[in-house]
Parts: C-alpha cells; sequence; structure tokens
C-alpha cells in the first residue's frame, strides 16, 4: 500500500474507533432479533403481504426466502431517474425466479441541480439528500424485509440513499445504477455556446439548441459531475456488480446486469451462508477507496461533504484533511469533462471501471482486504460484464487504456496529485478544485467584488464592473442561511473574464458544482457569513488571497482595521419562503458545518 494512503486509514480508524465500535454493536443487536418478519404479529404480517400472491404470502410466511425491499428516486421528469420506471418489475421477475419475493418498499424524492441552477428549488438540494435519506429509512421500517435494492443516479440521492441504508447495516444492500445516456455533442461545443450566451453573441433559442443537443435523451448526463462521481464511488465501495455503473439504458446489457444485482440481493442474506451487511461492507478502507478513486479520477467536490455524511453513517469520522492527503499520493488517472474534453462515454471506451481498477490496485492506492457484495477483494472489479451467446459474464478488461488521452497509467499520471485541496486562512476553511485548472491559475491575489446574491453578478458582469483582476465574493449562501446552492451559473461569466485575460476567482460559503471547471474557486467555506465568518466583513477593494500551491485562503486586512468593521447583516426572509422553501426553515437550522457533511443527521457521531 501507499503509505501515505496506509497512514490516512490509519488515523480514520483510531479517529472512529469509539464511533464505529458503537454502530457495529447497534447493528449487531438489530441482527439478533431475527428475520425480521418472525418478529411481527400475524395482524403486522397480514398488512405486510396482503398485496401479494397466494406463493407469495407462503414464501413469506415460511421465513426461508428472502423478501427484497425496492427504495426507488423514479420520476420521468428526470432524465437520469426515467429508466428505474421499468426496473421494479425486472427486479421482481429476477427475485422470482430464484423463488424469493421483492416488494416495492417506497419512493424517494428526486431533483436535479441542473434543472433547478439558479433557481428558488436549488435552495432545497443539499437538504434533499437527508430527506432522501430519512424517506428511505421509512419504506425500509416495516421489518419486511431481508436485503434492499436501492435504484438511485444523481446528486443528493445516492448519498441518500447509502446514508439510509447504513442506518438498517444490519441488511444487505445492492445499489442499482441507470447508466449514462449516448453522447451529445462535445462538451467544449456545450461550453463555447453557453460562454457566447453570457456575452450576448447569441440568443435564447441558439443556447437551447445547444443544451438540448447535450441533454437529449433518457440516462445520467455525460459529463463527470456529482451523478457520475456517485456511481464511481459506489461501485468502489462494493456497492454496484462490478463494471454496471456506466452501462447505457436501455441495452441488453444494462437489463442483464439489473437482473443479475436483483438475485445477487437474495444470496447474502442473513438466511443463508455469505452473509453482507452492507454495515460490515462499508468499513474504514471502503471509506479510503471511495475517496481515492473520486481524486483518481478528478471527481466532484460536492462528495467532500457526502463522502463525510456518508461515512458517519457508519460510526466513520472523515474530514477534509484526509481528503488532502489522499489527494497529495493520488495521480490523477482520467480526463473526463470538465478535466478534459472526454464524457462517460469515452471513459467506459477507453477501459472504464475495470481498467481504472487495475491501475489503481498495481498502484497501491487500493485496499484490497475489503468485502463487497460479490465476495472479498476487489480482483472481480478488474473483469468488465458483457454479452456473451445470450448469458450474462465477466471477461478480463484490457491492461491498456484504449485512449491514453483519456486513461492514463500510474507511471505516466496527466497530474501527479488528485486535484483537490483544502484551504485555510484567516477567511476559515474551503476546498478548491485543482484538477481542471490551466497552468499558472492555481494563485490569484486581487481586490474583493463582493454580492450577496449570484444573481446580482449577471447584472454586474454585462455592466462591465468585473472586467478587472478579482476575486468574486458571493457570502449568505452557506448551510444555514439559504441550503448551499450550487452556483454553477456562475461559471460562463467567470470563465468569459479569464479568457479575457483578467486573474478571476471565487470565494464563497456556497456550492460551486460536481462539475467545477477552469476558474479557481474557494467553495463550502465556513464558518458562514451566518455564523459570524469573516466572509461577512469583506469589502469591496479589500485584498484577497488563494494560493491553492500552499493550501491558502486569505483576507489581506489587518486585524485593527477588521475590529472596527461590524459584520455584514443580510434580511433572508425573501430567500426562506415560496418554492417550498419554508418547509426546511426548521431543518437548515440543524445542518451541520460542510467540513462534517452539511447533515441534519448522524451530526452527533
Amino acid at each position: 500500500m501507499n503509505p501515505v494512503i496506509e497512514q490516512v486509514t490509519k488515523n480514520i480508524i483510531e479517529r472512529s474507533k469509539k464511533t464505529r465500535s458503537a454502530y457495529l454493536e447497534k447493528i449487531e443487536r438489530a441482527r439478533l432479533q431475527g428475520p425480521h418478519r418472525g418478529v411481527l404479529s400475524c395482524g403486522n404480517l397480514a398488512h405486510g403481504f396482503a398485496a401479494c400472491s397466494k406463493q407469495e404470502k407462503a414464501d413469506l410466511t415460511a421465513l426461508t426466502k428472502a423478501n427484497v425491499g425496492i427504495i426507488s428516486s423514479y420520476n420521468d421528469m428526470l432524465s437520469a431517474h426515467q429508466p428505474y420506471e421499468a426496473y421494479p418489475a425486472l427486479i421482481k421477475e429476477a427475485v422470482d425466479e430464484v423463488g424469493s419475493v421483492a416488494q416495492f418498499a417506497g419512493g424517494v424524492p428526486a431533483m436535479c441541480d441542473g434543472v433547478t441552477q439558479g433557481q428558488p428549488g436549488m435552495d432545497l438540494s443539499l437538504m434533499s439528500r437527508d430527506v432522501i435519506a430519512m424517506g428511505a429509512a421509512v419504506g425500509l421500517s416495516h421489518n419486511m424485509f431481508d436485503s434492499g435494492v436501492m435504484l438511485g443516479i444523481c446528486d443528493k440521492i445516492v448519498p441518500g440513499l447509502v446514508m439510509s441504508a447504513l442506518t438498517f447495516g444490519h441488511l444487505p444492500f445492492v445499489f442499482i445504477p441507470a447508466g449514462p445516456m449516448e453522447s451529445g455533442i462535445p462538451n467544449k461545443e456545450k461550453a463555447r455556446v453557453r460562454q457566447l450566451y453570457a456575452q450576448g453573441k447569441v440568443g435564447r433559442d441558439e443556447l437551447l439548441k445547444s443544451e438540448s443537443a447535450s441533454y437529449h435523451s433518457a440516462g445520467t448526463c455525460t459529463f463527470y459531475g456529482t451523478a457520475n462521481s456517485n456511481q464511481l464511488v459506489v461501485e468502489v465501495m462494493g456497492l454496484h456488480l462490478p463494471g454496471s455503473s456506466f452501462v447505457n439504458p436501455g441495452t441488453e446489457l444494462r437489463d442483464a446486469l439489473t437482473k443479475a444485482a436483483s438475485v445477487q440481493a437474495t444470496r447474502i442474506t442473513d438466511l443463508g451462508a455469505d452473509y453482507r451487511p452492507i454495515g460490515h461492507i462499508i468499513d474504514e478502507k471502503a471509506v479510503v477507496n471511495g475517496i481515492v478513486a473520486l481524486l483518481a479520477t478528478g471527481g466532484s467536490t460536492n462528495h467532500t461533504m457526502h463522502l463525510v455524511a456518508m461515512a458517519r453513517a457508519a460510526g466513520i469520522i472523515v474530514n477534509w484533511d484526509d481528503f488532502d492527503a489522499l489527494s497529495s499520493a493520488t495521480p490523477l488517472l482520467t480526463k473526463i469533462y470538465p478535466n478534459g474534453q472526454a464524457d462517460i462515454n469515452h471513459f467506459q471506451a477507453a477501459g472504464g471501471m475495470a481498467l481504472l481498477f487495475k491501475e489503481l490496485l498495481r498502484g497501491g492506492l487500493l485496499h484490497n482486504d475489503v468485502k463487497t457484495i460479490c465476495g472479498d477483494g476487489l480482483e472481480l472489479y478488474t473483469k468488465e460484464p458483457k454479452i456473451i451467446d445470450g448469458k450474462l459474464t465477466w471477461v478480463d478488461a484490457p491492461d491498456v487504456s484504449g485512449d491514453p488521452e483519456v486513461i492514463a497509467t500510474i507511471e505516466n499520471p496527466f497530474k501527479p496529485d488528485g486535484g483537490l485541496s483544502v484551504l485555510e486562512g484567516n477567511l476559515g476553511r474551503a476546498v478548491i478544485k485543482t484538477s481542471s485548472l490551466r497552468e499558472g491559475k492555481t494563485v490569484v491575489k486581487a481586490p474583493a467584488v463582493v454580492f450577496e446574491s449570484q444573481h446580482d453578478i449577471e447584472a454586474a458582469f454585462k455592466a462591465g464592473e468585473l472586467d478587472k483582476d478579482c476575486v468574486v465574493v458571493v457570502r449568505f449562501q452557506g448551510p444555514r442561511a439559504v441550503g448551499m446552492p450550487e452556483l454553477h451559473k456562475l461559471t460562463p461569466p467567470l470563465s468569459v473574464l479569464q479568457d479575457k485575460g483578467f486573474s478571476v476567482a471565487l470565494v464563497t460559503d456556497g456550492r460551486m458544482s460536481g462539475a467545477s471547471g477552469k476558474v479557481p474557486a474557494a467553495i463550502h467555506l465556513y464558518p458562514e457569513a451566518l455564523d459570524g465568518g469573516l466572509i461577512a466583513k469583506v469589502q469591496n477593494g479589500d485584498l484577497i488571497e488563494i494560493n491553492a500551491d500552499e493550501n491558502v485562503v486569505k483576507l489581506h486586512v489587518s486585524d485593527e482595521e477588521l475590529a472596527k468593521r461590524e459584520a455584514f447583516v443580510k434580511d433572508l426572509a425573501d430567500e426562506r419562503e415560496a418554492m417550498g422553501r419554508e418547509m426546511f426553515n426548521g431543518l437548515r437550522q440543524m445542518l451541520t458545518t460542510p467540513e462534517e457533511g452539511a447533515a441534519c443527521i448522524f451530526h452527533e457521531a
């Protein structure tokens, strides 16, 4: 093992001794209650299988056949989740064929940051993760199930489902993806049109035509944002069937994998001899593997919160220093947009997950002594699924990248580190994604231009007020202020300024995106403005330094001057009502800091 990765893992194990031990004791107590249908009264059980067939009722009464609970994020408005409409029928058919039962346990909401970008609904996005976790828990709470399958894809859905599954950690869970849509127009062309629109050089019709050619069919968006980062991380942590993350929807292979995953959920229950509860699969080493794979591929910065919250659901305490240390030891092995021009389908064609596993294992960057839903160790994950003579099988994957511009080797990585750094200074702590920054753009020191809303930046940009070296400060965007919306809408105008030759950067207590791009952005800053963070005292013209090389985010104003200043106070009333936001006001106040996962649950772990 790489010594840095080994040491970080030891640190996490030591830090988590008390909470992890308590978690394992908790799920063992739940397991010892036996098959949960066995503790239900006759009335309870009758309610639980009233709509089942006569044979299913007999199977569930006998307590010898597995009952698989299905939790789904299906809706047909969002492309990534639309394929899940057909999954319950496939799952039930596959489970029935092996003599077990599957019941649809419940649905959870699934919202899309792409749809809500720059809209009021975005303020609910991050909090929806915890709502999803709680919603799935309600569906699983009936004590009817021996295992579960989780159907989820996008930004907050998969982390929420993982958090929920881990609270039922005595049960096995198999996560089943739906796959990415086929490739549309190149990402470079999409970004070009967005920048032209920001400059007023093309109209809405041309922009919509471009966007529709990019996001054009059922499946996950093809860029490497949070949705596809979710799939990669979950597979590396052993919760997917090998090679299943990035198979397109509506294909023979996709359906075969869905059925095989469903059958696997019946094989690893406590009713048989190969019991594999999720609480044992997700341990400290599995979490480190997930972080390493995220860093090796330049994945979403949102996981600096999601992976923290997921780990805490299993009693494992991870912090940003762990991310920073692991990043220093993990080379960047892929170039997938926004870190390059290829999309996730190109990554799959170049060798995909199997080749990535091979490289990471060969470099001593993944723990191989882990459990997965398929067995012990990760060797099976170095193979790729194929349909051969009408049957699903796993075959040896290529040892060499099909496109060295998309997947590199350990010996010749695209960058020597994972491209994620933790910044610290008098402004607080923040993270910055450097994997997609151009050479020479890791240090910016310029006057601040301060905004309390992302919507004010567009007018300032169009008026030419930002045509200068500057650090754009957007505050009162933190979890407790307005729910930490994603500010990806800022990417086109800031990119235009950078292309004009100005030295520009962003500092915010909000999120940027799983698709953070070429503009340096110190994001997830805390303490947030609402909590008295120094960002609330920043004024226009103050000199701010972002230095990813030395891990610094600093306001260059004297302590004497800062002591004289009153922190700016913003009236947030208008941003906490309408579009459902008022229903989340209580929840918002419970959210922890970004480094603690920005969660309202598990924050006492």
